[in-house]
Order: structure tokens, then sequence, then C-alpha cells
């Protein structure tokens, strides 16, 4: 880079600088500016974040030249972790700006590495909503998620092992009518639609006070799925603040009384997110978690969302592939497979960042065997 280039960078970057917002209204207008800021990146996730054990710092990049409004924004989450010398940073679906301007992103991405060191963080973690690429077997591969994932490269981010959120995901567009949306769903999905009905199952929406039964079928289901899920008291607070705030809508399908599945529908912009999920063994031949999404479905439109997001499809659309299971069921209401670029790190303290992402998971794997 020749000296009137790095002077010009220099320039750049030093006109730009992050500033905290520390009201809520003035967080909600910021986003505003964005198209569909992503509902982790809202005052209310933060707010409930802080509650167990990160620091919630929202942050609006501004021009010193003269331009008002923001160019970019980012709600950082900062956690120490318990009984070790480490502070890690977290940037959940962010930062949000538009990542079409080549000159922006490098502004961005230099001042989240100027942040992270001026914290003292082993690293900073990203995942914006970036796209990669678009269909499940597809090898096209969009433009600016691969200028993206050029720049984090070449500036020494590195691909996450700790992917936090799904990479990718299956999106509905609800612009055509029910009709519409039915009829293009596979036969098979839209029988047990049918099916469900025809069975007697009945779907329902539900509020607060079911609150502790949806927490007993996610318990359930975990155990019979084997995945990990966190304390129960956790989902407990996360579904009343989002409920609270109006951006949480809760599905129970039940039969003859008895509740056999939940859906937990989080409204994120004008996308309908299906966050949360569980069922029990019990009356599964009546299939009522496809009358579940489906009601779901109908639901997200009728407020007016213009997408659904069933959050969460493969990352290798093999059959190996822990979510192989889930993609099947998925890929029956003919969604569109979307690939993100996924979470990617900024090591500040490269020696600290082995010891956390390699290191420490083995000595923890160690401690469950014993």
């Amino acid at each position: 880079m020749n000296t009137d280039a790095v002077e010009k960078k220099r320039s750049r970057l030093s006109s730009y600088e992050f500033r905290p917002v520390h009201a809520p209204d003035e967080w909600r207008s910021t986003l505003g500016l964005f198209d569909d800021p992503h509902v982790l990146q809202s005052w209310v996730w933060g707010a409930f974040k802080s509650r167990w054990g990160w620091t919630a710092t929202r942050l609006a990049l501004l021009d010193l030249t003269g331009q008002e409004e923001p160019n970019a924004a980012a709600m950082i989450l900062k956690r120490r972790v318990p009984r070790l010398p480490i502070t890690v940073l977290y940037v959940p679906r962010g930062p949000i700006f538009d990542y079409s301007d080549p000159d922006l992103r490098l502004t961005v991405l230099s001042k989240l590495e100027e942040w992270a060191r001026q914290e003292g963080a082993v690293f900073i973690k990203i995942d914006p909503e970036v796209v990669r690429a678009v269909g499940a077997e597809t090898k096209e591969l969009d433009p600016v998620g691969e200028a993206l994932v050029g720049d984090l490269t070449a500036r020494g981010w590195r691909f996450s092992n700790d992917q936090i959120q799904f990479r990718n995901t299956v999106l509905l567009n609800l612009d055509a009518d029910e009709e519409t949306i039915l009829a293009e769903m596979k036969q098979k999905t839209r029988y047990n639609i049918r099916l469900a009905g025809r069975r007697d199952v009945c779907v329902r929406q539900g509020t607060t006070a079911d609150f502790n039964l949806i927490a007993d079928m996610y318990v359930e289901t975990a155990g019979r799925d084997e995945f990990a899920i966190r304390p129960r008291d956790y989902y407990l607070d996360a579904w009343q603040t989002l409920y609270d705030a109006g951006l949480l809508m809760p599905f129970i399908a039940e039969y003859q009384g008895e509740p056999l599945g939940m859906v937990l529908i989080v409204r994120s912009g004008r996308r309908a997110i299906y966050m949360y999920g569980a069922s029990r063994d019990k009356e599964r031949k009546r299939m009522p978690n496809y009358l579940l999404q489906w009601e779901a479905i109908r639901w997200a439109k009728a407020v007016g969302c213009r997408e659904y997001d069933f959050w969460g499809a493969p990352d290798d659309f093999v059959e190996t592939d822990r979510l192989w299971g889930v993609w099947r069921f998925k890929s029956g209401f003919n969604g569109q497979v979307v690939r993100h670029i996924g979470a990617w790190d900024y090591p500040t303290r490269p020696f600290m960042y082995w010891l956390y992402t390699v290191i420490l998971p083995k000595y923890l794997a160690y401690l469950r065997r014993r």
C-alpha cells in the first residue's frame, strides 16, 4: 500500500468513533435506521443477558466529520470467565451496517478490534446475518459474503469453533396468501397438517401462565434428544422478557386437553423466528408438530411478518449432520435454505485465545469423563 493510501486510510478511521448509547429509546431509534436488525441486538435482549453474567454495551458508529446519523450499530456483550482472568466479547447477530460498502466494512472491523483491545478481552466474536450462499446444494457464493470473509481472514479473524447461533437456516416467504403457501409445501407435509386436524389436535396461543408447562416440555425434549440446555430459570426469564416486550408468542398443541408440543415464536422486525420448540412422545401419530408450525406461520403472516425463520439447518447437508432429522421435517414446508458466514473471532491475546478455545474444552471434557 502506497503512502497516500495509508494516510487516506488513517484519516478515514480517525473520523469515525464508537459512542455508547445509554437509553432504550435512543437505541431503538438507532436500530430503526437499518433494515431488520435482529432481535438479539435489541435493548431487551441485552437487558436479559445482563441478568445472566453478561454486561451489555450498545455502540453507535458516528462519522465525526458532520454526518448526524450512525453508520453502524453493535450491542456488545462482555463476560468474565468464572475463576479465570479472561474476558470475552460477543456481538450476537451483529454488528449491523451496510456490508456491501467495502470502506465501511473495514472501518467497522477496525473499530471492533480497537474496542476489544481497550476492553482487555481475549477475543471478540461476531456472527452477523450475512449471506454466504442460498440453497442446500448451491455452489454459487454471494459476493458480499465472500468479500466480508476475505476481509476477516486478511485482518486476522478466525472462523470460530464455537458457533453460538445456527450458521444456516430455512426462510419461508410469507408474501403469498395462505392457500398458496400451503399448496407449495410438500404433499406429505400438507397431509400431516390436515391429519392433525382430523385427529382432533388443537393449537392454542399460550400466555405467561403456560411458561412452566413449556419449560417442562423443553427439559423433557432435551433429555430425549440429548442436547444440552441452560438452567430452567434462564429460559423462564428469557421468555417472560420477550413476552412482556410484545416480541414472543407461545403456541401449544393439545389433544383432549393434554399438551403434546409447543413452539415459541419471536418477532424480529418483519421476521418471525421459531426460536424454541419441544414435543412429547405422547400421541405422535396425530402429527401435532406439523399443525403447530402451520398455525405459527398463519399467525406470523396475520401480524405482518414477511418471513418465517425456522431457526436452524445443517452445517453440511448430509445424513450424518446433527440437524439432519430436523432438516427433513423443516424441508417439507418448502422454505429456502440460507447459509451465513457464521461466527468469527478476533483474538487480541493469541496465547490466551488458544488456551480458552483449545485447552480449556479438552480439560472440561476430561472432567466430565471423570
